[in-house]
């Protein structure tokens, strides 16, 4: 949908920008060709002054159909509009897009598309066909959530489109208290149509109070899409039944965005945006006319998962195995979409249980004005996948490493460490018995001009630095150091403890260190614990591994993760080519010249 808090500003347009520096729109270039998750490799879908949602079905010959929301000026402006577009290779190139409605006419908007076992496909879009623009005599900043809930269909594989048909949309207790008291209603939906047994569901969000109070989560499902051609005959159900749609009173006005799965078991999951910081989940089990109470979501670990009010988005894939889009951050405002994370998604007990995530995109555009992006799609063709999403002016679609779902789904088999012939062992890995020596030889990293060793370049566009090591500190009294490279000018990295029972990293240069740790109260002394330092050069990220699970901030802190400088440069050591250690409490330590993904840090710490 939008990043509303810009809804209840004065809307201006979008200002040309300037965005960061000369080195962005360099390694944007350099990045390009080398890591599929830069934002700037995918392929353009569409650009305008607004584009949102482009959400894809694979019609029957393999061509690609990608249905989104278009306008000429800002999201919620004159002239916004449905529209699609094609692709035969793939999302390398793509056709001038058809209006499924025009711009000339009201606002139509949140295109969602379905196709039927026979090849029709169906889209479902917000429609202000009465083209309410003033609330109590005043102007409305904008109107396209307003309206009546549509749908038009095609045969001919988007080329032409059908007459307007609307969906029995009816009056709940939420419609009859908002701001029309029923007269009109307030909705709209991101939740692309999923099949369901033999019919459709999809899911919207009512709005109890314009602009965007008082949501809650509702379904149509229609049981009869995948046989009847006639429109007309289509047999709707709007679900839960009922007064009142899916939501807690305990996570606030802000529950909106429902995006819906069906399960093995027959169940559904739904989950949600909310304004707490955590993703919101709700079931049913009796194909969607009632839901349990909605609670946070939970890793497999127990812990909720973090996300700021921004779209997630949930996926069942043709191998039964689920996928999960979000944020992974706690915030409560519309910024930091960037990066975007996926985690791998497993049935227990009824319900999903996910896993922990990798950074599946991200943008060296940081601003709130353009470096943001969400309101994806997964497509899934001949066994690989792909990723849409829009920054609100340009969508594009994003092929999504085999390697990187291997290893998130493979988070769950414990058979899923083996070997790979691509992996490359660490740099320096050093048996139990050297670690009984407060001194360690330097060997596998590269040289520098000096004779010392270089461990690492933020400068590179890729790569990056893995330190894996499993630890027993006897005290966490401030800044007692467990490992140093450093050299007579400071430059090197180490770590030490410090705030409440926490290990931090320090990189650092001859002039300044980035530094970030691992959660606060995750480690003790009362036994061994598995830390692994990520430090990845493509985003600029820091990412910690403890025990298994990837910190992320807990209820101390927004970020378990942090951003970095590029200019911090060259990371190295001239120090007699030695490391420092505690020998008593470091148990085990390898170093890696290279990224290591959150799921082989995983798996390593769960053989260890």
């Amino acid at each position: 949908m939008s990043y509303f808090c810009e809804a209840n500003e004065i809307i201006q347009v979008r200002k040309s920008l300037f965005y960061t520096s000369i080195f962005l729109v360099v390694s944007t270039i350099l990045t390009a060709q080398s890591d599929p998750r830069l934002l700037q490799s995918g392929h353009e879908i569409f650009s305008n002054g607004y584009i949102d949602q482009p959400y894809i079905v694979t019609l029957p010959d393999g061509t690609w159909l990608c249905t989104f929301t278009t306008g000429k000026l800002e999201e919620g402006l004159d002239g916004q509009h449905v529209a699609a577009t094609r692709s035969s290779d793939q999302g390398q190139n793509w056709s001038t897009p058809v209006p499924i409605e025009p711009a000339a006419g009201p606002a139509a908007s949140w295109a969602m598309p379905y196709l039927t076992s026979f090849g029709r496909v169906y889209v479902f879009y917000t429609y202000n066909g009465e083209e309410v623009n003033e609330l109590k005599g005043e102007k409305l900043p904008r109107n396209d959530m307003l309206g009546w809930y549509c749908f038009k269909f095609s045969d001919d594989g988007g080329l032409t489109w059908s007459e307007r048909h609307r969906l029995p949309m009816r009056l709940t207790a939420c419609d009859l208290a908002n701001d029309w008291q029923g007269k009109v209603q307030i909705f709209w939906g991101i939740g692309k149509p999923v099949t369901v047994g033999g019919g459709m569901m999809l899911g919207f969000t009512k709005i109890g109070k314009y602009l965007l109070d008082k949501g809650e989560g509702w379904f149509f499902y229609c049981e009869n899409i995948n046989a009847e051609r006639d429109p007309n005959r289509l047999k709707w159900q709007m679900l839960p039944d009922g007064e009142n749609g899916v939501g807690n009173p305990a996570f606030g006005s802000v529950q909106e965005e429902h995006s819906v799965v069906a399960m093995s078991d027959g169940g559904l999951c739904c989950i949600y945006r909310t304004q707490t910081g955590y993703l919101a989940e709700s079931y049913s089990h009796d194909g969607g006319h009632h839901w349990t109470l909605p609670k946070r979501a939970q890793y497999l670990d127990g812990r909720p998962v973090k996300n700021p009010r921004a779209c997630p988005k949930v996926w069942r894939c043709a191998n039964g195995k689920y996928l999960l889009w979000y944020h992974n951050h706690s915030g409560d405002h519309f910024s930091s979409r960037n990066p975007a994370w996926l985690a791998a998604g497993k049935e227990v007990g009824g319900e999903i249980k996910w896993s922990q995530p990798e950074i599946v995109l991200f943008s060296d555009d940081r601003s709130y004005e353009t470096g943001r992006f969400s309101y994806p799609d997964l497509v899934e063709q001949d066994g690989n996948f792909w990723l849409t999403e829009t920054n609100k002016f340009k969508a594009a679609i994003h092929s999504v490493p085999n390697e990187l779902l291997l290893g998130l789904w493979g988070q769950f088999d414990s058979a899923y460490n083996q070997p790979s012939p691509t992996l490359r062992s660490a740099s320096m890995s050093f048996p139990e018995d050297s670690l009984k020596s407060e001194k360690l030889p330097i060997s596998g990293f590269p040289k520098n001009s000096a004779g010392g060793y270089v461990f690492y370049n933020a400068m590179l566009d890729t790569g990056g630095l893995t330190i894996e090591m499993t630890v027993q500190p006897r005290d966490f009294s401030q800044n007692r150091v467990l490992l140093d490279t450093r050299n007579e000018t400071g430059s090197g990295f180490f770590i030490q403890t410090m705030g409440y029972r926490q290990l931090e990293l320090n990189l650092c240069n001859t002039e300044t260190c980035e530094t970030w740790s691992t959660d606060p109260g995750l480690l003790d002394i009362v036994r061994p614990h598995d830390v692994t330092f990520i430090v990845d050069n493509s985003p600029d990220i820091i990412l910690v591994v403890v025990d298994g699970q990837l910190c992320d901030g807990g209820m101390s802190r927004q970020f378990g993760w942090s951003f970095y400088s590029p200019f911090l440069g060259q990371v190295l050591t001239n120090r007699k080519k030695e490391i420092k250690i505690l020998p008593e409490e470091m148990k085990s330590l390898k170093i890696y010249d290279r990224v290591m993904s959150v799921s082989e840090a995983v798996e390593n710490q769960k053989v260890r």
